[in-house]
C-alpha cells in the first residue's frame, strides 16, 4: 500500500559547487541507503525564523551509476530555502528530508529514443534519467540544454564526459542566450528532427516548458516536471468561490475527524484548513506526493496530477491539494 512520504533525518557527506549559484548536496540518510527511480525528487523541511518550510529539489544521482544520494540546488531570488541551503548547509550537517517520490521516471515498456528538454536548473531530474538509460538500456538519448550562457550551465562537463563514454548514443546540444538569443518553436523542432516518436523530458522554467509542449510535434509522449505553480484550471466566478453547495467533506486526520459543508471549487486541503486541521503539505501543485490521502467515500476529481502513478489513482489515493469532490458526500483519510 502506497504511503505518504515520511520525513528523516540525512547527513551531508559532501558539497560540490556546480556553478556560482547551484551546488549538489551529497547525503547520507540516517535510516540507511534510498531504494528510488532515476528523476524523483525528495522533499525538505527546513525551519526558518520559526517557520516550517518545506521545498522539493530533484536527485541529480541514478541508482544505476551512483553509489551516492545526492540533489541538486539553484539559488533562486528571495528562495528562502534555495538560498539558506546554499549558504549555510556544509559537510557534516544534517537536513530533514523524505524518501524520493514523484512519477518523472523512465518507461521500462520501449526502447523509443529519450529526448531531454532542460531549461537551466532542468537538467537535474534528466541528467539522472539520461545516466539511468544509458547505463541500465540500448536506448539513444539526446538531450537540448538551454542556459543563460557558459558559466551558469550546470552538469556542462559532467554531460561532455557521459557523451565520451557513449559515443553514439547521447547528444547534448548546448544552447546559450548569450549566443543565440532565446529558444523558440523553431529551435524546438529542429532538435527534434525525425525522433518526433521519442520519449519527451521536459524541466525547467515554465515560459521554457511551455514554449516545448506547445511546440511538440508528437506523437511521442510527454513528461513534464513542474516545482513552480501549476494552473489550476478555469478560475470560477468570484461570486462563487466561497459559495457553499449541497453535500459535505469530512476528513479523517490521526485521531481528529471533522466534516464541513462543501464549498464551490474548494479542494480537499482547503476543506481540511477550514475545519481546524493541519494536514501535511508542500508544493500545492499537484508536483509532490506530501499531501495524499485516501478517498474512502464518494467520489473526487483531480485538478492536476504529476505525482501519483495509475495505480495509485486506481486505488483510491488523491493529491489533497488538488482534489475537488466530485459527489455530494465525500470522506478522504489521511494515512
Amino acid at each position: 500500500m502506497p504511503r505518504p512520504p515520511m520525513f528523516q533525518r540525512a547527513t551531508v557527506t559532501r558539497v560540490i559547487e556546480e556553478t556560482a549559484d547551484t551546488r549538489t548536496f551529497v547525503l547520507a540518510p540516517h535510516s540507511g541507503p534510498f531504494t528510488y527511480q532515476a528523476g524523483q525528487f525528495c522533499t525538505f523541511r527546513v525551519e526558518l525564523a520559526g517557520e516550517e518550510l518545506l521545498r522539493s529539489y530533484s536527485m541529480s544521482s541514478a541508482p544505476e551509476t551512483d553509489s551516492e544520494l545526492a540533489v541538486t540546488v539553484k539559488r533562486v531570488k528571495d528562495g528562502k530555502v534555495s538560498n539558506w541551503m546554499i549558504d549555510n548547509l556544509a559537510k557534516g550537517d544534517e537536513i530533514e528530508m523524505t524518501t524520493p517520490h514523484g512519477v518523472f521516471c523512465l518507461r521500462d515498456d520501449t526502447d523509443a529514443p529519450l529526448l531531454g528538454f532542460c531549461g537551466g536548473s532542468g537538467i537535474t531530474p534528466v541528467i539522472s534519467l539520461a545516466k539511468s538509460a544509458l547505463t541500465g538500456t540500448n536506448r539513444k538519448v539526446r538531450l537540448l540544454c538551454a542556459d543563460r550562457d557558459r558559466p551558469s550551465a550546470i552538469f556542462y562537463d559532467a554531460l561532455a564526459q557521459l557523451a565520451e563514454r557513449f559515443p553514439g548514443r547521447l547528444e547534448v546540444v548546448r544552447h546559450l542566450d548569450s549566443e543565440h538569443g532565446i529558444p523558440t518553436a523553431a529551435t524546438i523542432q529542429e532538435f527534434v528532427g525525425n525522433d518526433a516518436g521519442a520519449d519527451c523530458y521536459i524541466c525547467g522554467p515554465t515560459p521554457f516548458m511551455d514554449l516545448v509542449e506547445s511546440a511538440w510535434p508528437g506523437p511521442g509522449k510527454l513528461f513534464v516536471e513542474r516545482f513552480g505553480a501549476v494552473p489550476a484550471g478555469p478560475a470560477a466566478p468570484e461570486t462563487a468561490e466561497d459559495k457553499e453547495v449541497e453535500g459535505t467533506v469530512t476528513i479523517i486526520l490521526g485521531r481528529k475527524k471533522i466534516s464541513v459543508p462543501r464549498r464551490a471549487n474548494e479542494t480537499f486541503l482547503e476543506s481540511a484548513r477550514r475545519g481546524g486541521l493541519t494536514p501535511p503539505f508542500s508544493c500545492e501543485s499537484g508536483t509532490c506526493a506530501t499531501c495524499m490521502a485516501k478517498l474512502v467515500d464518494g467520489e473526487a476529481t483531480m485538478r492536476v496530477n504529476e505525482a501519483l502513478t495509475d495505480d495509485e489513482v486506481e486505488d483510491g489515493y488523491i493529491l489533497t491539494c488538488q482534489g475537488l469532490p466530485k459527489s455530494a458526500n465525500v470522506t478522504v483519510r489521511y494515512e
